[in-house]
This record gives structure tokens, C-alpha cells and sequence, in this order.
């Protein structure tokens, strides 16, 4: 296959004999072997077209499958079901995602003779995400050159950190506030105290409302997530969402503006796991926008599915448009990042439903939630 169909690394692979050859120079080795099946992260070996000639047993163990030959010649996205594997022409590595895969940086140095170690995030074609930590150095066998290729599994490491730190901002925020009107109160006239209960208890329900969605996503990614479904009226809920952000602390210099043309189409969906993923949508366009600007909300029918869409006059460059639903990937800084990819993981796996988006430097983002009218059964 020629060099040039390729978004990044090379297309060509290498016929199967010669990978047969090269995995039989491993299988031989048998301390060799025994060593690197003893290593409980997943060990690789590859050839200069970035195709397995031999795994470790921690790679079987993972796929919940003995040993064969149904990985050797394939690449490391194509056996980690990378949902990208199969986007570029060549495979894993090739395709315009792979520019900004860690795992693909790593080796192609590896093979120009340096070792290289990185994080990569993983979008699994499930819906699922993986964050790794991938080494490559180069290693010689029998006189040939090949990459050896390490794979960490550091998914609960990301995950618990991005959670802490999101959880615990966000929390201590809130309870901050709260804690300013309890000092409030205490000398407070009694025609305020009735203003002061009010705001107490919309931060007290924020508080709530912060703890839960914490726990959603956390039982989302452990799929135990629970969808109860009812009849939702789609307007009604923009206009509660519009409503509630409009107080929240990203809005402030900023306006949300229901169109109205809006529809109030009524479908049956879990009102809460909805609210989640709407709710993201206008928080982070309201982060993505300057003092003055506007976020304009809208809803509609469209066939069997029912449509929202949030937008803001913000522009995503590519290489964020590239990695915006991965798990840990943010532009606000580290420890952020899970709004986006709670809104794809929340509508694909549990509603029946997908989210995208559409964005130019003339037009802004536009941020496109769709759901089925009536859940599949």
C-alpha cells in the first residue's frame, strides 16, 4: 500500500509469512518468554510496520482468550478495539486521530532508535475509555530490530484523580457559599431571612445535585447505571435547564437564549441521565465564552428521534475537535475533561441516543444531542 494513504504513520504491513518468521524468533526464546509473561502489564513486540510479533500472557489474559495467532500481525489499537482502529486507510495509526495517539508517538520513535514513554487515551468502539501509560524502546532479536512495547493500564488512577479533583472543587465551591449564608443569617434583619433561606436552598440543592452526578458517572462507568424512563417534555427541560444555569457561576457575564423556535416534543427518556448530559452541553459552552457573548439553546423533531442543540461562537481547533470526547482530555486543565465525555458515555450506552458536533471559525459550536422518540426495548 503506498506511504502517501496515510493521515499519520505508514500504511504498509508485512506479509503473513514473514510475520509468521519474525513471531517464531520469540516463540523459540523460551526465557525470553517466561520472562515477559511474568510482567503483569501487557508487553508487545513489533516490527518496523508496528505489527505484533509477539504478546505476553497478560495480553491473553486481557482478551479472556489462549494463546493463538489471531493477534500477531495486527497493531496495538486493532487488539485494544481503539473505536479509531479501523478510521484511517491503513489501519491503526493512520487515520487523522492518530495525531494526537500517544501510543503511535512512543513506537515511532522507538523504531527511530530512541525510547519514548507517554500517556494515551483510548476510545474503545463500545463506548468505553482507556487511559494508558505506553513506553517503546528498541529492542534487537537475532540480529533484527524490533520495538518493545509496554502497556499500563492507568484508567482507575486517571479516573479517581479527575474525579477527586472535579468532585472536590466543585463541592467546596458550593459549601463555601453555603457556609457565607449561615454567617449571613446570624445577622440577618427578619425581612432578609426569607431571601437568604432561598438562596441557601438553591445552593443546598446544587450540593445535592453535585454528589449525584458524581455517583451517576460512576455508576455509569461500572455500568450499573439504572435508566428509569418517562414521558419528558423537551422544551420544559430547556427551560428549566436555561433557567438554572442562567444562576450558575460560568454564566455570569454571559446569556442564554432559548430560540423560539424551539419544540416542545414530548418522548419517553430517563429525565434525570437527560438533564446530565443537556446540562453539560450548555455549562460547557457557557466556559467556552467570552464575557458578553451568547449561548442559544433549541430542541426539535426530527423523524423518530427528537434533537438538541446548544451552541455558543466559540471555535475548536482541530486538534481539540480530535480528542473532545476522550475521558481526561480538557482544555480548562488537568483534573478536568469528564463533561463531554460523560455526555457521549450517558447518551450512547444508557439513552439510545448520540451526541456530536459542528464547529467553524465563522459559525462557532454547535454542540447536537439526539434521542429516540420511544427507547428500544
Amino acid at each position: 500500500m503506498p506511504t502517501h494513504l496515510t493521515y499519520f504513520a505508514p500504511c504498509e504491513r508485512t506479509a503473513n509469512s514473514e510475520i509468521e518468521r519474525q513471531a517464531q524468533l520469540f516463540s523459540h526464546n523460551t526465557l525470553l518468554d517466561a520472562v515477559l509473561s511474568a510482567v503483569p502489564n501487557i508487553v508487545l513486540a513489533l516490527n518496523q510496520y508496528r505489527q505484533i510479533v509477539y504478546a505476553n500472557q497478560a495480553l491473553y489474559d486481557l482478551l479472556d482468550e489462549a494463546r493463538g495467532e489471531q493477534v500477531l500481525g495486527r497493531r496495538p489499537g486493532e487488539i485494544m478495539d481503539c473505536a479509531h482502529a479501523d478510521a484511517g486507510p491503513g489501519g491503526c495509526g493512520t487515520s487523522e486521530f492518530c495525531r494526537t495517539c500517544g501510543a503511535v508517538y512512543t513506537i515511532l520513535s522507538a523504531l527511530t532508535g530512541r525510547r519514548a514513554v507517554q500517556e494515551c487515551r483510548i476510545t474503545q468502539s463500545n463506548g468505553s475509555a482507556l487511559d494508558l501509560r505506553v513506553q517503546a524502546r528498541p529492542l534487537v532479536v537475532a540480529e533484527e530490530r524490533f520495538v518493545l512495547f509496554v502497556i499500563e493500564d492507568i484508567s482507575h488512577e486517571k479516573r479517581r484523580r479527575a474525579l477527586e479533583r472535579i468532585f472536590f472543587h466543585d463541592i467546596l465551591n458550593t459549601a463555601g457559599i453555603l457556609k457565607g449564608f449561615v454567617d449571613i443569617m446570624d445577622g440577618a434583619a427578619p425581612d432578609e431571612l426569607n431571601l437568604v433561606r432561598a438562596h441557601f436552598a438553591h445552593y443546598a440543592n446544587r450540593l445535592i445535585d453535585e454528589i449525584s452526578a458524581q455517583r451517576e458517572l460512576a455508576a455509569a462507568e461500572a455500568q450499573d447505571l439504572v435508566v428509569h424512563c418517562q414521558d419528558v417534555n423537551a422544551l420544559t427541560l430547556l427551560q428549566e435547564l436555561a433557567h438554572n444555569y442562567s444562576h450558575h457561576p460560568v454564566a455570569q457575564g454571559r446569556r442564554i437564549v432559548l430560540l423560539p423556535d424551539a419544540q416542545a416534543v414530548v418522548f419517553r427518556t430517563d429525565p434525570t441521565l437527560l438533564g446530565r448530559v443537556v446540562g453539560n452541553m450548555i455549562k460547557n459552552a457557557l466556559e467556552a465564552c467570552q464575557e458578553g457573548e451568547t449561548v442559544t439553546l433549541s430542541c426539535a423533531q426530527a423523524g423518530g428521534w427528537v434533537a438538541f442543540s446548544v451552541h455558543n461562537p466559540s471555535f475548536m481547533p482541530r486538534s481539540v475537535q480530535l480528542q473532545v470526547f476522550q475521558r481526561s482530555f480538557s482544555t480548562k486543565g488537568e483534573g478536568r475533561g469528564l463533561g463531554t465525555y460523560s455526555m457521549k458515555l450517558l447518551s450512547e450506552r444508557y439513552l439510545g441516543g448520540r451526541v456530536d458536533f459542528t464547529t467553524s471559525p465563522d459559525g462557532g459550536t454547535t454542540f447536537i444531542a439526539t434521542f429516540p422518540l420511544k427507547p428500544a426495548v
